[in-house]
This record gives C-alpha cells, sequence and structure tokens, in this order.
C-alpha cells in the first residue's frame, strides 16, 4: 500500500469510527487496530486523532459547502425553487455521505476545527438572509425579521435533516416535499405585522379590554364585535404576506391553484390513458 493509499484508508477508517462513536470515545489506538497498522503510522500521518478528525471535517465540510452553495448561488431562477433546490441537496449529502454527516453533527474537540458546522450553517444563513431581504423589499416587507427567517429556515431543513438520516421511512424527495410545503406556505403567508394572539403582554391586554367591555354591557360582548374591532385595530396591509394578498385571498387562490392542479393532472391521465 502506497502512502497515499494508507492515507486514504485511515481517513476512512477514521470517519467510520468518529461517525459511530464521537471524538471523545476514539483513540488512537483503536484507529490503528481498525486499520490494522502500527500507532506511530497514524502519528506519521497526521499527528494523532485530532490532525485526523480535522482532514476528516475538513473534507465533508468541502463537499458539504459545495452543494448548498450551488443551490443557492442561482438569483433566476424562482425562489421556491431555490427551496426545494437546497433542500433536495442537503438530504442527497446526507444521504450519500451518511458517515461524513454524522462525523459534522456529533460532538467535536474541545479545539474544534476552526471550519466547524456550525460555521458552515451561519454561512448559510447569510446567503439565505440577502435572498430573502431581496425578496421582502420587493413585496414590501420588513426585513426587521429576515435574519431571524433565514435561521429557522436553514434550522428547520438542517434538524429535519438529522432525524431522517436514523429514521430514513421516507424517500429524500418526499421529505423535500414536506421541509417546502412548510416553508413555502409559511413564507407565502407572512404577516408585515405578525403578534402573538393568544400569549404576550399585548395579548393580554386585548383580553382585558375584552373581559371589560363584557363586564361593562351587562352581558357576553359578541365574539364577531371583538374579532371586528381588533380587526379594525390592525394596521392596514398587515396580512400582506409574501404574495402581497390577504389571508383570506391567499386561502382562496391557493385553492384555485390545487384546483387547477388537479385538472390538469386529471386531464393528463385521460390523455395518457
Amino acid at each position: 500500500m502506497t502512502s497515499l493509499q494508507r492515507r486514504e484508508q485511515l481517513i476512512e477508517v477514521g470517519r467510520s469510527l468518529f461517525a459511530a462513536k464521537g471524538f471523545e470515545a476514539v483513540s488512537v489506538e483503536e484507529i490503528a487496530a481498525h486499520a490494522k497498522v502500527s500507532k506511530p503510522i497514524v502519528y506519521e500521518h497526521f499527528g494523532g486523532k485530532e490532525g485526523l478528525y480535522a482532514v476528516i471535517v475538513d473534507r465533508e465540510m468541502r463537499a458539504l459547502t459545495s452543494v448548498l452553495t450551488a443551490a443557492l448561488d442561482d438569483p433566476t431562477v424562482h425562489p421556491r425553487q431555490i427551496v426545494e433546490r437546497t433542500a433536495l441537496a442537503l438530504l442527497t449529502y446526507i444521504e450519500e455521505n451518511a458517515e461524513g454527516f454524522q462525523v459534522l453533527v456529533r460532538d467535536s474537540p474541545s479545539t474544534e476545527p476552526s471550519g466547524s458546522f456550525s460555521s458552515l450553517l451561519g454561512d448559510i444563513a447569510v446567503r439565505v438572509e440577502d435572498i430573502l431581504s431581496e425578496t421582502f423589499k420587493r413585496q414590501k416587507l420588513s426585513v426587521k425579521g429576515v435574519p431571524y427567517y433565514a435561521q429557522m429556515l436553514v434550522g428547520m431543513t438542517v434538524f429535519t435533516g438529522q432525524y431522517w438520516a436514523d429514521r430514513p421511512k421516507v424517500s429524500k424527495e418526499q421529505l423535500a416535499a414536506y421541509i417546502v410545503d412548510l416553508a413555502w406556505h409559511g413564507l407565502s403567508r407572512l404577516d408585515s405585522k405578525p403578534q402573538l394572539f393568544f400569549e404576550g403582554a399585548k395579548a393580554r391586554k386585548e383580553a382585558e379590554r375584552r373581559a371589560k367591555r363584557e363586564s361593562d354591557s351587562g352581558g357576553p360582548d359578541s365574539d364577531q364585535t371583538s374579532s371586528a374591532q381588533s380587526d379594525s385595530d390592525r394596521a392596514p396591509g398587515e396580512d400582506s404576506g409574501l404574495q402581497n394578498t390577504s389571508s383570506g385571498a391567499q386561502v382562496a387562490q391557493h385553492s384555485a391553484e390545487s384546483g387547477d392542479e388537479v385538472l390538469r393532472f386529471e386531464q393528463e391521465t385521460e390523455h395518457n390513458d
């Protein structure tokens, strides 16, 4: 075995062990035993398990960064396509590099390599933030919450991917569809000024005002009256969302679009039959 072949063998052995047991639980002795070499060989190539771990993490980080940035780097396509493509890119990486992904998300040494998984997610979130900012501005939505929305989207996709890696009961395409369905329909119905309806100080004050109105009127205050008053207090355009329409109009639009899709599907099916 050449020096390069031995190095690749040690990387494969180390990746498998780190993925299964975590960094702290793996020893140089165990790495050497699995590779059927002496400990000095491991030290000669990597200086110890820290060096081997750093090489493995760096290699996986480069691979994952490449697929995610490629999915995000085409601003000319429809925003939903970017969401779909990015979710599918991550799930494809997880499917094809199961051990590498486990190494990235498992415990890391106290002297963590500079290119960590958390730093990668931070970089990806910044790219997502840039895309969202442009979209929010076009739809005349406040960009104040954009950094948080970006973190939510990245976190939702990554943690769902981690869960799926251990429980792959659906295909990556189906899981990507689940992720995109929740993310896209949530984004398309954003309020320009989101607020809590049942919890929080503002909601409590509204409940107190409602209770006072009921008490002063000597009977139950109509829920419809309260709803109308509450709605009248909201700022114009508050329910605009990314599609720049009201919630009711969005539901109607979505229902119509779904009906059109079903009709097209039925027509295509009849044609194929």
